[in-house]
């Protein structure tokens, strides 16, 4: 497979895009408890328009332990793309519909409702879509980046 510099070049700046979007009071490093009113929800770059995110735990852009939410709106389609390392994904609230793939390809997919994971493995190829809106928790060993396997398929490319 072929993924190219560019790409992970504009992996690499999402790392800076992405803001740490936690409650007031949590600091990297000390004990955080968050509830969901204090989730200060942000612009996801590197992400399809409407994805929201929030950073909980942190830096995403160094080899230390991350969690970020994602909200995604209802009809949200993300491009078969890869991450460098191991990311593992709860299903918070919706339904997440994720395939295995180069090529985003609904009927590949299996929708996992509220309560589900998934485990996806460093550069395995991946998609998803929602058909309402759908919270998921990402988490795994930073940094934390977005390839699309089709560099046209990068929202990052349309701004």
């Amino acid at each position: 497979m072929k993924y190219g510099a560019t790409g992970a070049l504009l992996g690499g700046i999402c790392l800076f895009l992405i803001p740490q979007a936690y409650g007031d009071d949590a600091h990297p490093g000390t004990h955080t408890m968050v509830t969901p009113s204090e989730l200060q929800w942000k612009d996801a770059s590197g992400l399809p328009p409407g994805t929201k995110v929030v950073v909980v735990e942190g830096p995403m852009n160094e080899a230390v332990p991350f969690s970020m939410r994602l909200k995604f709106p209802a009809g949200t389609k993300i491009p078969a793309h890869w991450h460098p390392a191991i990311e593992h994904v709860t299903v918070i609230s919706g339904v997440f519909n994720m395939g295995v793939g180069d090529k985003l390809d609904e009927s590949k997919a299996r929708a996992l409702p509220a309560g589900s994971m998934a485990i996806m493995q460093p550069k395995t190829t991946h998609f998803g879509f929602t058909n309402e809106e759908t919270i998921v928790q990402v988490h795994g060993i930073g940094p934390w980046q977005i390839t699309y396997v089709n560099p046209a398929d990068d929202p990052r490319k349309n701004n």
